[in-house]
């Protein structure tokens, strides 16, 4: 079956460089990469000069067709998080789409093969998975508080999620993360794509969308990705800001959860994680960080 990525990128680094090369050399390379980048006024175009998509130091297997890499240009204010994506998935007719972000870099050479399994396990068609996604590691040199925020959300067993489970789960029903998640095309393109013009949240919506429509999400542990962040506390303030104008601008999506209890439960667990490590002081910081996103989100409810 036929896969391709696609990435939106932003001022790209050595995560980026890393990314290419790590699905250069899946055991189910994708078919093209196609990538979106968004670049500043007078900023040079991508070069992709330095991947060389059609060699390998192994031999291809019959699944590791020569890869294409594609570049579409935009100018900052062309981009947004929901139409850069369904832009970028347009480019593309294979069956699956792999998206991500570009500072999300394969465990392993196998995170496209097992993300593939996450539709192919479920045997019922009544059961059809619309997005699977992958579990994000942290990086070696991440905080403790951001180690314990990706297992928190990220365990080691898979899951397959449905409306049903709205009820018990809430949020965290349809939590879905495009930092690394592939896509059934045709269901994509059923429900309509993500929504334009979203500064944040488009996984979320969508997947929302899939599971009031019957569709299945899965979690896929068994496919990783090392992905962590580093953000300052008025850098989370923003980002939780940013994130409550999301959700208050979709009431059909995030109407009837509640983020705060999630968010208590959040702290509580991590209490217990810091504790279990010797390090029960480290709530310390955690909970002032955790704060700084709460006041965000509240002012995000209030001004968006």
């Amino acid at each position: 079956m036929r896969v391709d990525a696609v990435i939106p990128v932003y001022r790209p680094d050595n995560k980026f460089t890393q990314l290419i090369q790590a699905l250069l050399r899946q055991s189910h390379r994708p078919g093209k990469i196609i990538l979106m980048h968004t670049r500043e006024d007078g900023e040079e175009p991508l070069k992709i000069s330095s991947f060389n998509a059609g060699s390998s130091a192994e031999t291809p297997s019959p699944a590791q067709s020569e890869t294409l890499i594609e570049v579409h240009e935009l100018k900052k204010s062309e981009f947004d998080h929901g139409g850069t994506r369904n832009r970028g998935v347009s480019c593309s007719d294979a069956e699956r789409v792999l998206l991500m972000t570009d500072d999300a870099v394969p465990a392993d050479e196998f995170l496209v093969e097992r993300m593939l399994r996450g539709f192919e396990e479920e045997n019922d068609e009544n059961r059809r998975v619309a997005v699977c996604y992958a579990r994000q590691v942290a990086s070696p040199d991440a905080s403790p508080g951001e180690r314990f925020s990706r297992e928190y959300n990220y365990p080691k067993q898979d899951r397959l999620k449905s409306k049903e489970d709205i009820k018990t789960l809430g949020i965290k029903a349809f939590f879905c993360s495009n930092v690394c998640a592939m896509y059934d095309r045709k269901i994509f393109d059923e429900l309509g794509g993500f929504p334009d013009s979203t500064p944040f949240n488009e996984d979320m919506i969508y997947a929302r969308r899939a599971l009031d429509a019957g569709f299945f999400i899965r979690y896929k542990a068994d496919a990783e990705v090392i992905h962590s962040h580093c953000f300052t506390n008025i850098e989370q303030f923003k980002r939780n800001m940013t994130l409550a104008g999301s959700q208050k601008a979709h009431p059909e999506i995030f109407g009837d959860v509640s983020s705060e209890s999630e968010g208590i439960k959040y702290v509580k667990t991590a209490y217990g994680y810091f504790k279990g490590l010797g390090k029960g002081y480290l709530i310390v910081p955690f909970a002032v960080t955790c704060g700084f996103r709460f006041a965000g989100y509240r002012l995000g409810k209030i001004m968006y």
